[in-house]
């Protein structure tokens, strides 16, 4: 028995070494016992384990033991003293530029944050600045004194196979710095609904609260994924863990660091669709993969550019599109402006088609309109090929009362009052049959909201 076991150690040390070793890391140590070797990972450890910071919050929330204590018109009226509480909540980040002082984390883990503290694994301290965030990929870019930092090198996410070993680097339940080992269990995980772009890394490797926004290391010491989400019934890992791949995380970084925010555009797709066996037959694909083009908004870049209905999308920008979200997520990740190349299968035949990414209004053809009972905003019903309801806020006036309330370009006008729109015309007859007050509900991003104004300031009379 103890032959056999030594054996298996050994077996076990030759191929994790021969592994590691062909990409360069070492990964033995002298120790007594197995020849006066060990297999270990410390290297790629020691490598990377300094460009992972803890990340520390402070979020301010008003306390209500009653539940009238949250109406501001209640206590404008009555002078209830508004009482507020802060709540310190950890995750984690990594160090991705260190000239430039550049962290990358989760927006999960400064949402909402008044304070943001960075501690390096020397236990230095830094009051972070947000540069700026998205929800939408839940990845937020914080920027720290360049003071002797250390960065983890960016890896090629997309080069990644199932079944890859990676490191899993944060602080979970604020234990301090952790590192769990796993494999990559799958690639492309989408419509789990964590986000609203998903293109997820699936892994075994521990996972808990505490490590979002922690690196996802390779065994060549690259930083792969950022740390994102678990499925766990009671809380903690059970071995089903998300990362957002580098290739994501950083081209979302791009623009945070230039907008404070992600521009996203189109190219005029109203709807698209997965491609099934029946699909896969018919346009003679290799495989059941793609996204099936089911609407094209008439006036758009796609169309101009020659997309039609039917066609199914097999590349984009030179990588494979495997289904709708992965479309999806090239489409919303390429800046206005940049040109999107689609490789596209039209009954067998192969095309190339090359269109404009433009600004959501440009990409759908609106057209803009102005109401007076809204001045200052000029607004615009959507394509009928959306099938979506609401009226799109093309542009609001700085100077205007509009502005002031809150209303922003690229809101999304879902009703007024509680009552649908899905059209100016529906928002003007809206205001006029409100009373005292006219609350907008609107989708901003991926993000409900609803703004109350007074009758006669914001909305006209």
């Amino acid at each position: 028995m103890n032959t056999l076991r030594l054996a298996l150690c050994v077996l076990v040390a030759t191929c994790l070494g021969g592994l590691v070793a062909a990409q360069g890391v070492p990964v033995t140590r002298a120790a007594p016992g197995l020849g006066g070797a060990l297999p270990t990972l410390a290297p790629i450890v020691n490598q990377t384990a300094a460009g992972v910071v803890n990340i520390s919050t402070l979020t301010r929330s008003v306390e209500s033991d009653n539940p009238l204590f949250n109406d501001p018109f209640f206590r404008r009226f009555f002078g209830t003293p508004e009482r507020s509480r802060e709540a310190q909540a950890s995750g984690s980040g990594v160090i991705v530029d260190a000239a430039r002082g550049y962290v990358l984390t989760n927006h999960h883990v400064i949402k909402g944050a008044t304070k943001i503290v960075v501690t390096l694994r020397d236990r230095r301290e830094f009051t972070a600045k947000l540069i700026g965030t998205d929800p939408a990929t839940d990845v937020a870019l914080l920027q720290i004194p360049a003071e002797r930092l250390t960065a983890v090198r960016v890896g090629e996410s997309d080069a990644l196979q199932v079944g890859d070993y990676v490191l899993a680097i944060g602080n979970p339940f604020g234990v301090g710095q952790t590192v769990t080992s796993g494999i990559v269990s799958a690639l492309g995980r989408a419509g789990l609904n964590i986000e609203g772009y998903e293109d997820f890394i699936q892994t075994d490797a521990s996972i808990n609260p505490g490590n979002s926004g922690g690196a996802l290391i390779n065994l060549r010491g690259e930083l792969v994924g950022i740390n994102t989400a678990i499925i766990g019934p009671t809380g903690g890992n059970v071995g089903i863990g998300f990362a957002v791949p580098t290739n994501m995380a950083m081209r979302v970084m791009d623009q945070l660091a230039r907008f404070g925010e992600v521009k996203r555009g189109g190219i005029g797709i109203a709807s698209v669709g997965e491609v099934t066996q029946e699909i896969a037959r018919t346009h003679r694909l290799p495989a059941i993969e793609g996204a099936l083009i089911e609407s094209v908004i008439s006036g758009s870049p796609a169309e101009r550019a020659g997309l039609r209905k039917g066609d199914v999308v097999v590349t984009a920008n030179g990588r494979g599109v495997r289904s709708a979200h992965d479309l999806r997520n090239v489409q919303g990740l390429t800046p206005i402006g940049s040109p999107l190349e689609l490789g596209i299968l039209r009954q067998g035949e192969r095309r190339t088609l090359r269109i404009m990414v433009e600004t959501p209004a440009r990409a759908q053809g609106l057209r803009a309109e102005k109401i007076t009972e809204l001045p200052g905003v000029d607004l615009a019903s959507l394509p009928k090929e959306l099938n979506r309801r609401g009226v799109y806020v093309l542009a609001v006036d700085p100077a205007s009362e509009a502005q002031q309330i809150g209303l922003r370009d690229d809101d999304l006008l879902l009703g007024i009052n509680g009552n649908f729109v899905n059209s100016p015309q529906d928002v003007r007859r809206a205001i006029r049959e409100s009373g005292r007050y006219v609350v907008f509900n609107l989708l901003r991003g991926d993000n409900r909201i609803d703004l109350r104004a007074r009758k006669g300031s914001a909305a006209g009379t």
